[in-house]
């Protein structure tokens, strides 16, 4: 059985003065289907792409 799961994650990229991801906590069962929402720059491409391993997690 696959899962995910992520707790008090963050991202925050060089320079940058407040984290992309703040305290974001995730768990995601076998075969459950799921969908990020949320108006741009609020950090949902972001967390896919920790989730991915295609950015690495600050916190």
């Amino acid at each position: 059985m696959a899962s995910i799961s992520l707790q008090h994650i963050y991202k925050t990229y060089p320079g940058a003065t407040e984290p992309t991801v703040k305290d974001f906590n995730l768990d995601i069962a076998d075969k459950e289907f799921i969908i990020f929402v949320g108006p741009s720059g609020c950090g949902k491409s972001t967390t896919l792409r920790m989730i991915a391993g295609l950015e690495e997690i600050t916190g």
